[in-house]
């Protein structure tokens, strides 16, 4: 995102993120679910956001029988965990590749809670629809007895956790589409935001606590200030401007143009995103999960959207969108942008409900 000075003040028109991540790439495995089911009709061809309207139908009507679903971005076809035959059926129905697997999103749920009995800092976790389990992570921080316990928790859970071990550590980025910078800190913005008539803009909660103030440049004259923030648990605050400023609803591609946004979306497994961050840029990649759980240093953070995106120290609070669509907010991880690495970042649709922002 952009913002700059100008005569007047000007409502925001979109919202904007910071971004934080972690890298390292999961294996998917697909033990627990059989081949996909075969039907006289194809599966339709559809945009990453199509297929994230069709799954949140699809979920809502199939109810306990639904156990989640991805996008293969590939043949653009969305595909749907079910337990029977007959939810094969209507999805098929409706366009979709149905998908029977073992383990019912009740049971993944109640798993997933589990694990939380077990986790140190430097462990991220989530249902993966695609191995039909919880993939746990660790970070390589954990060692000894540490990664015995958690190893030894996923054992316990049998085929309902997959277990899985990547480089670096997991940590929220302080230094960080345009940068905005703190007496101590750099982080991104992400998304320009109305609230209570009036513009603002979304970052990540730990980026800094409530009354911090904010510059469009290192030393530079304050521009906004802090009125919410929620670190761990979540990862977002709002900044309400009090300087004058252009704040439009798009996103810096840093290669000199923008990306105009519109609204906000729900992530899909699969899909193809792309974020925006002050130290490295653009960059791509595909989501990877969703409603994960990461415990930093800090503790825990839940709901988090997992992608393969690379990020670093400073991108943090940087946007995280498809197209039009804003997405996430990045919150922490590992890895960096010369080898990859794996990024986690807060939901856009919940910092706004959470704060009553909107986007224009």
């Amino acid at each position: 995102m952009t913002h700059r000075r100008t005569t007047r003040r000007r409502a925001a028109a979109a919202v904007t993120g910071i971004a934080a991540l972690m890298a390292g790439s999961l294996a998917v495995s697909q033990a627990n679910a059989t081949t996909p089911t075969s039907s006289d009709s194809e599966p339709r061809v559809l945009s990453s956001q199509e297929a994230g309207q069709l799954s949140a139908t699809l979920t809502e009507q199939l109810s306990d029988t639904a156990a989640g679903s991805y996008y293969d971005s590939a043949s653009g076809t969305l595909i749907v965990n079910v337990l029977d035959a007959e939810a094969a059926d209507q999805v098929e129905a409706a366009g979709a590749q149905a998908r029977i697997v073992e383990n019912s999103m009740a049971e993944l749920t109640a798993a997933k809670a589990a694990v939380e009995e077990f986790s140190v800092p430097g462990t991220a976790w989530s249902i993966d629809p695609v191995s039909n389990t919880v993939k746990v992570t660790v970070d390589s921080t954990v060692t000894g007895s540490e990664l015995e316990a958690v190893r030894d928790g996923v054992e316990a859970l049998g085929s309902k956790a997959s277990f899985e071990r990547v480089e670096g550590e997991f940590t929220p980025y302080l230094a960080g589409g345009d940068a905005i910078y703190t007496s101590n800190a750099r982080c991104s913005l992400g998304f320009n935001v109305t609230v209570n008539g009036s513009p603002a803009f979304l970052t990540a909660g730990h980026c800094g606590g409530v009354g911090t103030g904010w510059s469009g440049s290192s030393g530079g004259s304050e521009v906004g200030v802090t009125t919410e923030s929620v670190f761990p648990g979540a990862d977002y605050a709002l900044v309400e401007y009090t300087s004058s400023v252009d704040a439009p609803s798009a996103v810096n591609l840093y290669n000199g143009s923008q990306q105009q946004i519109t609204g906000a979306g729900e992530a899909v497994v699969g899909q193809e995103v792309q974020r925006s961050g002050s130290t490295t840029g653009l960059h791509g990649g595909e989501v990877t999960g969703l409603d994960v759980s990461v415990e930093y240093p800090e503790g825990v953070v839940r709901g988090t959207i997992q992608t393969n995106v690379c990020a670093e120290p400073g991108d943090s609070g940087g946007a995280l969108f498809s197209g039009s669509t804003a997405l996430g907010l990045t919150s922490g991880g590992s890895g960096d942008c010369t080898f990859g690495g794996t990024t986690f970042f807060y939901p856009v649709a919940d910092a706004l409900a959470a704060t009553g922002a909107t986007l224009p």
